[in-house]
């Protein structure tokens, strides 16, 4: 690679250790992805901040890049932990769990991180601005800063992550590169999308096909919400590896069709109607029974109107006895919730609103076995994917008034 003379210098050495070791994981990743030179970048969201993705190892490393000096030269913010840090005993997770992510939270805050701990840190605060580049992890926040906020980035693991905050470098490849940025796939929606839920199964269906080619989308509307398409991103990254999506007329790397594809004609050509909702409903809404037992909504973290409208749906409302229904939120978000009575609604009908970490990023597959669910039921597409394998629990999958009604209900009905 060809390195300019003041990264020379961090990775000879010359201005630390945790430098030179953090500049030499981004030039070995440089060079596996053949770039030529690094690219600065001043904004950093860590995916490796839950010990459920760094294990004791990554505790480690980062507690020795803290010890040796080490501190962040970049806007640095945090993915959720494993565990809501007020409520953890309550939620049921265990101490030495509690323990070891302290010690990782710690360990990031002293190097310089703010400890956010949200995977949509575009509704709180960093939201990089058209063609910056940043080092973002968190399948869905990349997605989404790459589609909607027009910054660019690859999908940042937690080791190179925490490389970049250390030396505000990243290899210049992927999609920091506007040749890799053009649509390969054309889906042309045909009906019209509402809420969350139907943009998780058009999401879900496109990762489906794109595998890692980057789909672009004509018939969704500019109406279209950031929540709707967050979800949107969130299932892209659930069924493949999707790094962006454009969308016509919405995205702003996409004002028409030639734009979006660099001139080129896409490779393939399909149509997202009724009949492929349909399948993605069956594929995401997988339990037979009508057993409802833990409800979850907030994957990715709800926003304030996501919260404001499940506090409407439950307003005067108890959730059944034998369900639990946690509202996943960045504690941000949660601070407003409180003041305009959100919170206090949802508390009062039974339910949880739970900061700091997701299902996805906590020790759930334990957790679920202690507590005896057997259910997942959500309006998440990418928890809906994620939950059977990885948390042993089958899925329900709708829209909030639904969930709302069979957390109420304690049945799910067809």
């Amino acid at each position: 690679m060809q390195l300019t003379n003041y990264e020379n210098r961090m990775l000879n050495g010359e201005m630390g250790e945790p430098i030179r070791k953090a500049m030499e994981i981004l030039v070995a990743l440089g060079e596996s992805y053949d770039a030529k030179r690094m690219v600065e970048v001043r904004n950093v969201h860590l995916a490796g901040a839950s010990i459920v993705v760094t294990g004791e190892a990554g505790v480690k490393f980062a507690e020795s890049m803290q010890c040796q000096g080490g501190c962040f030269c970049t806007r640095t913010t945090s993915n959720p932990t494993a565990l809501d840090c007020a409520k953890w005993r309550e939620l049921g997770i265990a101490e030495k769990d509690a323990e070891l992510q302290g010690r990782l939270t710690n360990a990031l805050a002293k190097l310089g991180a703010q400890i956010i701990s949200t995977c949509t840190p575009y509704f709180v605060g960093n939201a990089p601005r058209l063609g910056e580049h940043v080092a973002w992890g968190e399948s869905s926040a990349v997605i989404y800063a790459n589609s909607v906020l027009g910054a660019r980035t690859n999908r940042e693991g937690g080791p190179s992550g925490l490389a970049a905050a250390l030396c505000g470098r990243v290899p210049e490849c992927g999609f920091h590169l506007k040749e890799n940025r053009y649509g390969k796939l054309l889906i042309n929606v045909t009906i019209p999308l509402s809420g969350v839920t139907d943009y998780g199964c058009l999401g879900y269906f496109a990762g489906m096909l794109s595998s890692q080619d980057t789909p672009v989308f004509t018939g969704i509307p500019d109406t279209a919400t950031p929540d709707e398409l967050k979800g949107l991103s969130a299932a892209l990254g659930s069924s493949g590896a999707v790094t962006m999506f454009h969308a016509v007329g919405v995205t702003p790397e996409a004002p028409d069709l030639e734009t979006a594809f660099g001139g080129k004609k896409p490779e393939t050509v399909v149509e997202f109607g009724e009949k492929e909702k349909k399948m993605m409903l069956d594929k995401l809404d997988r339990e037979e029974s009508s057993d409802v037992d833990w409800v979850m909504l907030g994957c990715p973290h709800a926003s304030m109107f996501e919260i404001a409208d499940i506090s409407r749906a439950l307003e005067g409302k108890k959730i059944n006895p034998d369900v639990t229904l946690w509202v996943g939120t960045s504690i941000q978000v949660k601070t407003i919730a409180d003041r305009m009575g959100y919170t206090d609604i949802i508390e009062k009908a039974g339910g949880k609103v739970v900061c700091d970490t997701c299902p996805v990023l906590a020790p759930t597959r334990d957790l679920a076995q202690k507590m005896g669910y057997k259910v997942l039921t959500t309006n998440s597409a990418k928890m809906a994917h994620y939950s059977p394998g990885q948390f042993g629990l089958m899925t329900h999958y709708g829209n909030i008034d639904k969930i709302i009604d069979a957390a109420v209900t304690g049945k799910w009905k067809r």
